[in-house]
């Protein structure tokens, strides 16, 4: 997620978070960060012992997605189902992310990865509960688009697409979720979002006009009516992170997150 100075990336996220969203703070090698990741699964857990194994799937091991072993990492439960993260979801996200290197991903790439995907499955599930909000086929279209505009070249995208495994079929529904999420923020958070004439000119005076002196020297700066529009337009971002932010808070708390293997 971007501060008042800009959008965010998510869909997937901005949001990603949609999207479109923005890291949190690493952690070593555990979800210490989340209140909710507080045990592994046991013998007498309700888990089934096979969460304790290996499942056949295809896990980017950077030898062309040749088929070879998936682990489970964690499992999420907002209060719907519970739903499992492998290592080919982390390195699906990471694909996805332009400028990110592929090559043998570490415990922190791993780790910002699965907190991203975590927070992806926990506002998923609450905007599965707006059927209304399903997107349409031309958005998910929409959506593969500017994904594959963010890369330099459609080529590398696709390569990327192979080397961790990601068929065209997984890659719509992850961007199914991806816009199904940006569309449950924008009705959660976007439509009651109000920002005032005070906030906007302060904002110019404050940050407006002075890091536009700083960055071009000498150039004319617009005046307040000209760039109000922009100055909304961050404020407002910067207004839908901070909401989310909040509302993700509250999720991870009651959420049920287990953390089933060590990155």
């Amino acid at each position: 997620m971007q501060t008042a100075d800009g959008r965010r990336q998510t869909a997937d996220g901005r949001r990603q978070t949609a999207d479109g969203r923005q890291q949190m703070a690493d952690a070593p090698s555990s979800l210490t960060p989340f209140p909710a990741v507080c045990r592994l699964p046991s013998a007498s857990s309700s888990l089934p012992a096979v969460c304790l194994l290996f499942v056949c799937c295809f896990l980017p091991s950077f030898a062309h997605a040749q088929e070879t072993v998936d682990k489970m990492v964690a499992t999420v439960n907002a209060g719907v189902r519970t739903e499992l993260i492998t290592y080919s979801d982390l390195f699906w996200q990471l694909a996805l992310q332009p400028n990110t290197s592929l090559a043998n991903p570490g415990s922190d790439d791993l780790n910002r990865a699965l907190r991203l995907v975590i927070d992806q499955r926990l506002i998923l599930q609450e905007a599965e509960k707006l059927p209304t909000i399903s997107p349409t086929d031309d958005e998910i279209r929409n959506a593969r688009d500017q994904l594959v505009k963010a890369f330099p070249s459609t080529a590398e995208f696709q390569q990327r697409l192979l080397r961790v495994g990601l068929t065209s079929e997984k890659l719509d529904e992850i961007l199914e979720h991806r816009v199904r999420i940006e569309k449950y923020l924008d009705f959660r958070f976007r439509n009651f979002v109000l920002i005032s004439e005070k906030e906007i000119a302060d904002y110019y005076r404050d940050v407006y006009v002075p890091r536009l002196r700083r960055r071009s020297p000498g150039q004319i700066i617009p005046t307040l009516e000209e760039a109000h529009d922009d100055v909304q337009a961050t404020l407002t971002e910067a207004k839908i992170e901070s909401d989310t932010d909040a509302f993700l808070d509250t999720a991870r708390e009651r959420a049920e997150i287990v953390m089933l293997h060590p990155l």
